[in-house]
């Protein structure tokens, strides 16, 4: 029977999954970042045939009967040239047509099989997307830390920072993050210590922070959730809902009617920011369920399958999320 393969170009880590026309999963891998973007497309490249590998060889498929190749990743890759992937692929024995679909889309059909309806991501950055006829029809941020993505682990971490810094500075009261971020940064309480007019602490916290790339700021998303009923976090966790919920307005179409898909580190989880996110989606009335996914793997399936000319219904859908459960 031929085989199909679908890949999940994270920004941290790489899924890849051997299936076949029927929505069987036949063998999983994972490897590092996919993401050219934000890794390159060289170390990208490399953990994509890496991944890829791993799942034909744990199958005992050879590279040469794999048809086709999709490949989810970050939408600004998706019409860019191929070469950079298809090129080493080639190489590695998969003479099988390669495709690049939107990780976006990828994420709203790991959720639903159906053709329409919405999906937010919110992990180290953040997008929203309007599905039509399943395909994208209107998107929004995904602009990355310096431009936008709202709501997301980035624009949190950032927030968290911010606020533990006016605090040692004087310039806001106590927080719970405060603790929580030096003992993430390997600093040692240091008191009251008073040097050169300033505490001790906030020296070493401010080299400490200075010495990360920005996006590494995303980091510290989760010292919000884990002391959420403190004045601070519990701010910053609201203001992160309001604005994904301002993200959903703007794709939100009276036209379109269907399901939410939630996506990334921070809305796969339970908590203030996707519940709010979904009351605010609900009371649109455009939303007709809520469905919380860990990454974009099931969808790459579905659009790997769809692509080959595979009808993707309910059945074939459960098929795929039983299997690759098995898998993981």
């Amino acid at each position: 029977m031929p085989f199909l393969l679908a890949l999940d170009a994270g920004g941290t880590s790489t899924r890849a999954t051997l299936v076949d026309r029927t929505g069987n999963c036949v063998s999983y891998a994972r490897a590092g970042s996919g993401n050219p973007i934000s890794s390159g497309t060289e170390y990208a490249s490399a953990q994509l045939v890496l991944a890829a590998e791993a799942a034909v060889k744990s199958a005992g498929v050879a590279p040469s009967h794999i048809d086709s190749v999709l490949m989810a990743m970050a939408g600004m890759s998706v019409n860019a040239s191929t070469d950079w992937i298809s090129q080493p692929m080639k190489k590695r024995g998969f003479t099988g047509a390669i495709r690049l679909e939107s990780d976006l889309l990828a994420t709203f059909f790991s959720g639903t099989w159906e053709p329409e309806g919405y999906g937010v991501v919110a992990g180290t950055g953040s997008a929203g997307i309007r599905v039509r006829r399943g395909e994208v029809e209107r998107s929004a941020d995904g602009l990355g830390w310096l431009l936008g993505d709202v709501g997301s682990g980035f624009w949190i971490g950032h927030r968290v920072a911010r606020a533990v810094m006016a605090t040692l500075d004087g310039r806001a009261g106590p927080t719970g993050l405060t603790a929580l971020l030096l003992e993430e940064l390997g600093i040692p309480a240091t008191g009251q210590r008073i040097v050169h007019g300033r505490l001790e602490s906030l020296r070493l916290a401010t080299d400490a922070l200075y010495r990360l790339r920005p996006i590494e700021l995303s980091r510290f998303a989760p010292l919000a959730f884990a002391v959420a009923d403190d004045a601070t976090a519990g701010s910053i966790l609201a203001d992160a809902a309001e604005a994904l919920a301002g993200l959903f307005q703007a794709i939100a179409s009276p036209n379109v009617t269907g399901p939410l898909v939630l996506g990334g580190s921070i809305l796969a989880q339970e908590g203030v920011v996707a519940q709010s996110l979904s009351a605010a989606a609900a009371a649109s009335g455009l939303v007709t369920t809520t469905h919380q996914v860990p990454d974009g793997m099931v969808g790459a399936i579905v659009l790997s399958l769809r692509s080959a000319g595979v009808e993707v219904g309910a059945d074939v859908f459960q098929r795929i999320v039983a299997t690759l459960a098995g898998l993981r």
